[in-house]
């Protein structure tokens, strides 16, 4: 029965366990977006700790999809050697690294990017600051232009493979959402076309990446009146496979803090479940996970395929050797 220190293939990147570092803000970046020797050394502490994959923290592709000052970068060409110093000290201590290719959309400001916002739709997020400009469909062929540019540097840096930002709020979960995405177009309206941004950037960059792995992290309930419910986000995920997806990493609001009043072990578990129901695809489960018994029992059980783990590693980057020790298993580091 397979556990959460056994091996796993995707599209011939071999994991040596199941247990992922979650993407998360660092904000050592300089203000111009490049990764820094502090990178190098938070990100390597954890995969000397025994993960088996890092998803690196979530880059903007595009200035005006910048987040915050101090965000990771890939959207010119001379961030490439930087990032590559940081993947090849993570390959050398063990580990296996995909990086979160993001834009911000309607959640970013005018002051952090110089320029209006941009969304789907004039709406303004739940918990946004400035109503975003309708983008039009020039401008939406440009983003996806500008995911495939980022994803070939990314190639060029060594990683082993990409994960799309469609989570929390980001723009690629503004357009699938109904409470943000009211266009009248053939990129609103219907689920297939609230979809098609994100098809069309799941298949330009698929081309960049041939065979290996696409990662994509699926807001899979808005957790907002109006917003995607669980129900259609079962019906979203066949057409991400569909489009080329290789694994879908599972969360959940519209709002950046609508689940950090969560405190239960894997609490978008549940959620991933559903979602695993309706793929054929590896499925990753999250959500406050710092037990080792529980998380290898969901695997166990088939109810996700990996686990990712985000505050637990900050606050102990060794937790991967330490569960393996405490399940009485070989780490596989």
């Amino acid at each position: 029965m397979t556990g959460l220190f056994d091996p796993i293939v995707i599209n011939g990147l071999e994991l040596k366990n199941r247990i992922v570092m979650a993407p998360m803000a660092t904000n050592m970046a300089t203000p111009e977006g490049r990764v820094t020797e502090r990178h190098i050394r938070h990100y390597t502490a954890r995969a000397e700790g025994g993960v088996g994959l890092i998803i690196l923290e979530h880059t903007y592709v595009a200035i005006e999809g910048k987040l915050a000052r101090n965000q990771t970068g890939l959207y010119d060409d001379n961030l490439v050697p930087d990032l590559k110093q940081l993947v090849d000290a993570i390959h050398q201590a063990g580990a296996k690294v995909i990086i979160q290719l993001t834009h911000a959309g309607a959640r970013t400001t005018r002051e952090t990017t110089g320029s209006k916002p941009v969304g789907p739709s004039a709406v303004k997020l739940p918990d946004g600051i400035e109503t975003p400009k309708a983008l039009t469909i020039s401008e939406i062929k440009s983003i996806v232009s500008a995911f495939t540019k980022s994803t070939r540097r990314a190639i060029e840096a060594g990683c082993d493979g990409v994960e799309l930002h469609g989570a929390h709020g980001f723009l690629l979960n503004q357009f699938i959402s109904p409470y943000t995405n009211h266009r009248k177009d053939e990129y609103g309206g219907s689920l297939e076309n609230r979809v098609r941004f994100a098809t069309e950037t799941i298949q330009g960059v698929k081309d960049i990446l041939e065979n290996k792995p696409l990662f994509y992290r699926f807001g899979a309930d808005d957790m907002i009146e109006g917003g995607l419910t669980p129900e259609e986000g079962r019906k979203v995920v066949p057409l991400l496979e569909q489009a080329g997806v290789s694994v879908l990493n599972i969360s959940g609001g519209l709002g950046v803090g609508d689940s950090f009043g969560f405190t239960g072990q894997g609490f978008f578990v549940p959620l991933a479940e559903g979602i695993k129901s309706v793929v054929t695809i590896p499925v990753i489960g999250v959500g406050n996970i710092t037990e080792p018994e529980f998380a290898d029992k969901i695997i166990r059980e088939k109810r996700v395929d990996l686990i990712a783990i985000g505050r637990k590693l900050l606050s102990d980057p060794d937790f991967p050797l330490k569960a393996a020790k405490k399940l009485g298993l070989d780490s596989k580091s």
